[in-house]
């Protein structure tokens, strides 16, 4: 068993506005092990940010408690409620660079806050250009860099006072696909390399997809699903899951019309040629309604919707095998495309 190193525990915060109180986060419990890269995802207004600020007590929770590397929050003093924040490191949507200074001075900025030499700094900042990809950008301003440069060099200074914890709010929302996909292996390497828990906050399912190992859905301010991710692909249980999992974002039985069947590939099988055996053993054709394939943790994971034979007996059949290969396998009735 991995060692805690987030826990949150019936955690609620309301703010005040001139029409009343707004309960953003409603009871939230969340744990978050050493090592992991923990998704939180959820629609817009749904509470994540502020949830995120309420793990570093940016934000100080109404109710609950929020307990970092054996420590609760709420028992800190601010000089070391500033030092714990230096373990957590953030990197935004926009990016918060200053803008008149250079991409290395932008690192060492942090360092110097905390009293390292100026020397000392430098040493560090270039270190980290390095592990990032921009050893040739030291001495760029962020006007002279893309989106993506700008986001290395955001995680390069979030990672300058070597943080326990790596908070992303949103920080791929701003980039095209291909650099969301390199801000991402980034973020795994770092992960891999220097064993930083990462914590995503996002509202796009294929970012969770990409880089988590868990995630928790976010749904009107309250936890509606937490788990592995792929165990939640596998078999999303509440409405909020199923939204993001399931073609059209709803639950496939609200689509179809004949007898079919929900096959998930769960990382090993994915790769088997499994429906081409299925129907040289069955010796039946079937109807392919849909398919989908995901990257999870360096694994292939799909679902695929097949139309069975109208025969009962070679329907049965067909069932029989998938189960008979370890396919996680569910019915559903009146598919349409």
């Amino acid at each position: 068993m991995k060692e805690k190193i987030i826990e949150i525990v019936d955690l609620t915060k309301t703010f005040t506005t001139k029409d009343g109180e707004i309960k953003a986060l409603d009871n939230i419990n969340l744990t978050i092990h050493k090592g992991d890269i923990f998704g939180i995802i959820g629609m817009s207004g749904a509470g994540k940010s502020t949830l995120v600020r309420c793990i570093n007590f940016l934000e100080v929770p109404t109710e609950g408690t929020v307990i970092v590397d054996n420590k609760n929050l709420a028992t800190l003093n601010n000089k070391r409620l500033r030092e714990l924040r230096r373990t957590m490191g953030m990197i935004f949507q926009q990016f918060n660079l200053l803008m008149q200074k250079t991409v290395i001075e932008n690192i060492c900025f942090p360092l110097e806050i905390s009293g390292v030499s100026k020397s000392d700094s430098k040493i560090r900042a270039k270190e980290l250009l390095e592990l990032v990809g921009l050893k040739d950008k030291e001495n760029a301003y962020p006007s002279q860099l893309s989106g993506g440069q700008k986001q290395r060099v955001a995680i390069a200074r979030a990672l300058s006072t070597n943080p326990k914890v790596l908070l992303c709010d949103e920080a791929t929302s701003a980039l095209d696909p291909n650099t969301t996909r390199s801000i991402l292996e980034l973020l795994k390497d770092i992960n891999k390399t220097l064993n930083i828990t990462i914590v995503i906050i996002t509202h796009e399912m294929a970012v969770i997809e990409e880089i988590c190992s868990h995630v928790a859905i976010i749904d009107e301010s309250k936890i509606a699903e937490t788990g592995r991710v792929q165990d939640i692909f596998t078999h999303p249980k509440t409405a909020p899951a199923q939204r993001l999992v399931y073609p059209q974002g709803t639950r496939v039985e609200e689509y179809l019309s004949k007898r079919c069947c929900r096959i998930v590939f769960d990382g090993s099988s994915s790769y088997d040629p499994v429906i081409s055996q299925m129907i040289l053993a069955c010796k039946t054709p079937i109807n392919i309604l849909f398919a989908d394939m995901k990257d999870i943790e360096g694994k292939a994971f799909g679902q695929m919707v097949i139309q069975l034979p109208s025969d009962e007996v070679l329907a049965d059949k067909v069932v029989r095998y998938l189960h008979s290969r370890n396919l996680a396998v569910e019915e559903v009735d009146n598919y349409v495309e």
